[in-house]
């Protein structure tokens, strides 16, 4: 059987100006799908800076130059808003992120390449390259992977990289959806999206940032001082636009914590803290707020980290947990790592009732379910030639 050639790509247009992109939005909500990339810039800047919008349709390829002088980017809000028009994008959670900032909400409906490509076998957090390959038979161009997006004017060869994007990945969304339709698992991407469209999952709490540098130690009030310092950093970073990690780096922000120096002389002895930084607004902003919590009561100091109740994941409970994973992740052709992760397994293994995604949804049907028949007994492991096999025990 000949096969069919594939139809050629529309040429890409530059859009600078409003006008043209509202007309091209219009064209694009009357469609199914649209795929959607963006360029951006956060290196300096705590905020993503918006750079380029790639925008692609059956017959519009659309690079928009999101820095030019007088664009309004309502129209592409309205597209992205429009909930008649699925939106496609591949790894889209810094993606999503950046409309959020833009225009308040998170674009529905949506379709995420990276994630449907797991449901759909290929593997933990399959590449764009890889897809591209292996469902539209094309080769990406890295060469301008990592192009200044942020100078002005765009090359010709920028233009053709990014809108390359939009275009594959049409011929990319088509081959998963196919593929997911016929082995009935769109249900199993819906129910991953309506998490990836949830704008809390984007917003930062301050006041709780500093949970991520998990702190060893047993000291209440030095927890108190993190957590005072980790908050003013994430909102000063926010304030200055200037990455965290820029503003005061994680080990400098243990060290103060532990320390908490009480003047700009003090401050600027700790590792990483320059004399200028400690003399200024900012160090003068975070000497306040260690003095907060230097004086609150100890009824208001954060918890310990609490142990789980009970007792630990036994490590063979935990091991045989990992090969029945693997097993039901190899019958169902779905990455592993999209069923469950290891602290999963390990709350499986300790804890009787554990509210957990594995024990919901899809992931209960093809996991959670024999998970928990393993673990009280009613399940067991065997081997069948080079395969394993579950046994109904008892």
């Amino acid at each position: 059987m000949t096969r069919r050639p594939q139809a050629p790509d529309p040429d890409p247009i530059l859009i600078t100006e409003t006008e043209v992109l509202a007309e091209l939005c219009a064209r694009l909500r009357q469609e199914a799908f649209v795929t959607v990339d963006t360029e951006f810039m956060r290196e300096r800047t705590y905020w993503p800076e918006l750079c380029v919008v790639q925008l692609g349709g059956e017959n519009d390829v659309a690079v928009v130059d999101a820095m030019a002088p007088g664009l309004d980017l309502a129209p592409l809000g309205e597209l992205l808003a429009d909930t008649a028009v699925m939106k496609v994008l591949h790894a889209a959670r810094q993606d999503v992120e950046i409309f959020l900032l833009r225009f308040g909400d998170t674009p529905r409906p949506m379709f995420d390449t990276q994630i449907a490509a797991m449901v759909a076998g290929f593997g933990d957090q399959a590449s764009y390259d890889s897809l591209v390959r292996a469902l539209a038979g094309a080769q990406i161009d890295k060469a301008h992977r990592f192009s200044d997006w942020a100078a002005r004017p765009l090359s010709p060869a920028q233009i053709a990289y990014a809108a390359a994007d939009v275009t594959h990945l049409r011929r990319v969304y088509l081959g998963l959806k196919r593929r997911l339709e016929q082995e009935g698992r769109m249900d199993w991407v819906a129910e991953e999206m309506s998490a990836l469209t949830d704008p809390s999952a984007y917003r930062v709490d301050p006041d709780t940032v500093w949970e991520r540098l998990r702190p060893r130690t047993s000291n209440r009030r030095f927890l108190a001082a993190l957590r005072a310092a980790a908050a003013w950093r994430e909102r000063e970073a926010q304030r200055v636009n200037v990455p965290r990690q820029r503003l005061v780096r994680d080990e400098s922000l243990l060290e103060i914590a532990a320390t908490m120096p009480q003047d700009a002389a003090a401050l600027a002895r700790a590792r990483g803290v320059s004399e200028g930084f400690a003399r200024g607004k900012s160090g003068t902003g975070l000497i306040a707020a260690l003095a907060e919590a230097r004086n609150l009561p100890d009824g208001a100091l954060p918890e310990l980290p609490r142990e789980r109740a009970g007792p630990q994941a036994s490590p063979a409970l935990v091991a045989l947990l990992k090969v029945l994973l693997a097993a039901k992740a190899e019958e169902h052709g779905v990455a592993p790592k999209l069923l469950a992760n290891s602290e999963d397994l390990d709350r499986l293994a300790a804890e009787a009732t554990p509210d957990l995604p594995v024990l919901h949804g899809w992931r209960r049907r093809v996991f959670g379910e024999d998970a928990l028949a393993l673990r009280s007994g009613r399940l067991a492991l065997g081997v069948d030639g080079k395969r394993v096999r579950l046994i109904p025990a008892g």
